[in-house]
């Protein structure tokens, strides 16, 4: 299919071809019939990513900072690799939409394939021939409505939104300042509502326009003496102010044509200095809109379509939707006039010169349309196919056939660009669930095809190694898919989020035939970790080691939080540093206890101190906290054992402390953590047939680790590993001696 996509290295914006998305549970895949550019949202995204690199330092300092300070903590060569992976990155536009139905994702109520919806959002209202909506982000369409008009919605619950925060009743007297196109959709909103309107910009075009519409209009010049005489001397009731600029004037002018205590509200991108002075006189409210209503930005709204109590939130951002369709459909809003070009998406490219003001020419509203009837094609974009129907052996692997699911930032930052540099496997195709990010990611990093279905990987006779670097709580069952397949599997960490999916690997490991499994546990891997453990390969006694993670704070709606996602921050993340005791210590621990500072509504059980006790007396302590400084050093390891002493300094320096003398290893340029080390290892294992990297008791001891130290925060006990414990495959089973 086409979609529109935005390099913010290069500047460019290009139509291009990728795999049809597949609609995930509470979704529906629609089939495109117009969307909306905006001339707001859009047109800045544009601008920002055709500067050069120093024009974007510039525009935006707080990102300048943010890759000073990783610099600092991670080296040079690692800064600029990731931020220019991030540069590298396809962008999405679009976030207003209509079309139909075509396919349902598992359990989505209320709608059926062929059903005319409105679509908003950015990331699920796309400018694509198909695009995934989720439940709450999407409204059926009226009969009498046409998909240009409905294509309006979204901009329109804009506008609808921040009308409401004014909380204007029937007569009262409106200013609109800026009639761009939010502006003359505020105008009809506000008429529609009883509200008699004062319209003001500085272009006669748009002036005219609003005349046109009904409203009172004006320069900018005559605004003040306008909005006196046209309230009659009181000042206007409510300021809506829609302009896109910079500058501070239209503030200003607001404060001067309110009455005492008016509201005003900014709904569009404007200079936010307000003079104290005539907002304290007349005690004005200032208020800013965000968006279209209650539920922007919440992910269990947008994303899982949890939706508000009608009876505590009336109008939420899918409630406003349906409602400017319902003005719409009653012929109290008409945007017809507001359309001043339309474009097939094959020719998006010239919306964007026109918007960003290359064409020198006016516009309004700007439509981008498709070809409706088309069906939906084969899924998957493919530029080559494997060159035959080869099934390979999973006990040993001569050739090596890889295929991905997942090309998130982790997998295109680190591990597809290890996967490419080591060169040492066939990269036969690459699935993710929208299917722009595998698109992306098999061009740049060699891969055969990319799709938007992980069973075209998964089912491949030409793949033979899964490498899963999907969100936390696909792994476990993508894991299970591959082994029923005889595929090996490389799974970035965890390996599960719950105790009963680990039992289900465990047991699928057990037969002698069954293929290896690894999992990113990279730092074990690394340089350093190689050093250290050879200094304490000849120890005789316990170790006591103590690790100390600056995590570094993240919002309470992130999905590594969500438990059903995520797994949360000690199982989702924890983990590495569980494994990488336990790798020091040569066997998982065998008792835990968890204590954590209080969440205080702002953390999730992630400011942790886990205890680990180990069966031949050594003792681990991890402090993983997220309340620190994100600018000083990720990691500190400090081991002692037997008169000796070992520092590693977030994998930057490594002390090795013995016999009164001290000597000190070094990466100055760049961190290396061990992950192209970790999966050479596993595909040396893979060709020799024979023991994973990483033994399944580790794999598996380290999981349940994280479970029980859960536990033990919650019931605040110390847990014995032996409640967690299930036979691990060993020699006895014959696999994997």
């Amino acid at each position: 299919m086409k979609q529109v996509l935005q390099s913010m290295r290069t500047g460019e914006t290009v139509v291009t071809e990728v795999p049809i998305p597949q609609p995930r549970p509470g979704t529906a895949l629609v089939e495109t019939a117009v969307s909306l550019v905006s001339a707001g949202t859009e047109r800045m995204v544009v601008e920002f990513a055709e500067k050069s690199l120093i024009g974007k330092a510039r525009s935006r300092p707080d990102l300048v900072r943010q890759v000073l300070d990783k610099a600092r903590r991670e080296g040079l060569l690692t800064t600029l690799e990731s931020a220019l992976n991030r540069l590298d990155q396809p962008m999405t536009l679009g976030y207003s939409s209509a079309g139909r139905v075509a396919a349902v994702g598992k359990g989505l109520q209320g709608y059926r394939v062929g059903d005319r919806v409105a679509c908003a959002g950015g990331g699920a209202a796309v400018h694509a021939e198909y695009a995934i909506v989720p439940r709450n982000l999407m409204t059926p369409i009226p009969e009498n409505v046409d998909y240009e008009s409905a294509a309006f919605a979204t901009l329109g619950a804009i506008a609808l939104h921040g009308f409401r925060l004014a909380q204007t009743q029937v007569g009262e007297r409106v200013a609109v300042i800026g009639l761009g196109l939010l502006g003359l959709l505020m105008v009809e909103i506000a008429q529609a509502a009883g509200c008699p309107v004062v319209g003001i910009d500085l272009d006669p075009a748009r002036v005219e326009l609003a005349r046109r519409l009904g409203a009172e209009a004006v320069l900018r010049p005559e605004a003040e003496a306008a909005a006196q005489a046209y309230s009659r001397g009181r000042g206007v009731d409510a300021v809506l102010i829609c302009a896109d600029t910079p500058s501070n004037d239209p503030v200003e002018l607001a404060g001067k044509i309110a009455r005492d205590r008016a509201k005003v509200v900014a709904v569009g991108a404007v200079g936010m200095h307000v003079p104290r002075k005539i907002y304290y006189e007349k005690e004005l409210d200032f208020l800013i809109s965000r968006s279209y209503g209650p539920g922007r930005y919440d992910p269990g709204y947008e994303e899982r379509g949890q939706d508000y109590p009608l009876g505590y939130v009336r109008w939420t951002e899918g409630r406003n939707l349906e409602a400017v369709l319902d003005l719409i459909s009653g012929g109290r809003m008409d945007v017809h006039p507001l359309i001043s070009h339309r474009f097939p998406i094959e020719q998006a490219p010239q919306a964007y010169e026109l918007i960003t003001g290359k064409k020198q020419e006016p516009f309004l509203g700007v439509l981008l349309t498709y070809s409706p009837g088309a069906g939906l094609p084969e899924t998957g974009f493919k530029e080559a196919r494997p060159e035959n129907g080869q099934v390979f052996q999973p006990a040993r692997l001569e050739q090596i056939g890889v295929g991905v699911l997942g090309a998130g930032n982790y997998a295109s930052a680190v591990f597809l660009p290890v996967i490419q540099q080591t060169g040492e496997a066939r990269r036969i195709g690459i699935a993710t669930a929208s299917g722009v990010s595998a698109q992306h990611a098999a061009r740049k990093f060699g891969f055969n095809y990319a799709s938007s279905r992980e069973e075209e990987v998964l089912d491949d006779p030409a793949v033979n190694l899964v490498v899963l670097l999907t969100r936390h709580n696909q792994h476990a069952r993508q894991i299970l898919a591959c082994l029923e397949r005889g595929k090996a599997v490389f799974c970035e960490k965890p390996l599960a989020i719950y105790p009963e999916e680990l039992e289900q690997i465990r047991l699928a490991l057990v037969s002698p035939a069954a293929p290896l499994l690894a999992v990113g546990f990279n730092r074990r891997f690394s340089p350093f970790a190689g050093r250290l453990a050879d200094f304490l390969a000849r120890r005789t006694e316990p170790l006591a080691a103590h690790y100390r993670v600056n995590a570094g704070y993240l919002p309470p709606n992130h999905w590594l939080h969500d438990p059903e996602v995520g797994g949360g921050r000690i199982i989702g993340e924890g983990c590495h540093f569980i494994d990488f005791l336990t790798f020091l210590v040569g066997a998982p621990p065998v008792r835990v206890f968890a204590q954590a500072l209080p969440d205080l509504g702002r953390y999730q059980e992630d400011n942790v101190i886990l205890t680990l006790n180990f069966a031949d007396g050594s003792l681990g302590t991890l402090s993983y906290l997220a309340n620190g400084d994100k600018t000083f050093p990720k990691e500190r390891l400090e081991v002692f054992c037997g008169g000796q002493v070992a520092v590693l300094d977030d994998f930057r320096s490594l002390e090795l402390i013995s016999g009164g003398q001290s000597r000190t290893y070094r990466s100055r340029l760049k961190q290396d953590k061990g992950h192209q080390a970790g999966w050479k290892e596993f595909l040396r294992a893979l060709r020799a047939g024979g023991s994973p990297p990483i033994p399944y008791e580790h794999l598996i001891g380290v999981t349940q680790t994280t479970f029980a130290a859960v536990q033990s925060l919650r019931e605040k006990r110390v847990i014995d590993l032996a409640e967690y414990q299930a036979r691990i495959p060993d020699e006895e089973t014959g696999n994997h001696p």
